[in-house]
């Protein structure tokens, strides 16, 4: 018997992986050209499998225990897909853009940096907005080569992230975006892009307090 041992929403996905190696119902194919030998490889071989198909049943029911109870929303860095779950039902597959990883220096002296990643780990909805703006931050003027303005009014620009914005902590939102055809790609500065009607589904779904699990 595997004794449970206390895992984050986290690392639900190293444990899925773990246990997808070890197919419940697998076969063993063993090698072997006398009868002799093939007998004891085949018991060795038995023996080794249903041990790993006990472990594979312990972890299964462990991480069964440890998925968010409520729905919730799964977001992929790697393949760019944010997915709305309810147990093991996907309830959505949407095709997204996360952060690009790109590194801009911050002006002035000494070695700060903006890293543009979508951060990893587990979070909750704190805020759902519609018709969101775009309050722009320093490195968005910086990027383009501009000055920095001094009116607040002068970094808000309209309609370019979609009909809803999900915020989920420290200025990081889904939202939509102007360029669907970057989708699938790792382009933003760390938020997370729908297309509308993919940004509408999760808008509806999704309540304040709704778990986001990011990797």
């Amino acid at each position: 018997m595997i004794t449970p041992v206390p895992v984050t929403f986290s690392s639900l996905i190293l444990i899925a992986l773990l246990v997808a190696d070890v197919p419940p119902n697998s076969q063993a194919l063993l090698p072997g050209s006398e009868t002799h030998t093939l007998s004891i490889a085949h018991t060795a071989g038995d023996a080794h499998l249903n041990g790993l198909q006990a472990r594979y049943k312990a972890l299964s029911a462990q991480l069964s225990r440890l998925k968010p109870q409520q729905p919730y929303i799964l977001v992929d860095t790697a393949r760019n897909h944010l997915y709305v779950k309810r147990r093991q039902e996907v309830v959505l597959d949407a095709l997204a853009s996360t952060g690009s990883g790109i590194i801009l220096d911050k002006p002035g002296e000494g070695n700060d940096q903006w890293v543009f990643d979508t951060p990893r780990g587990e979070f909750l909805v704190q805020s759902k907005l519609t018709d969101p703006a775009w309050v722009k931050p320093d490195w968005a003027f910086i990027e383009e080569g501009e000055e920095i303005p001094k009116n607040p009014a002068d970094r808000v620009e309209e309609g370019v992230l979609g009909e809803y914005a999900l915020g989920f902590g420290k200025g990081y939102f889904i939202h939509g975006t102007l360029y669907t055809r970057l989708l699938g790609k790792n382009v933003t500065h760390g938020c997370i892009r729908l297309n509308d009607g993919d940004l509408k589904r999760v808008y509806t779904f999704a309540r304040v307090g709704t778990p986001i699990i990011i990797f």
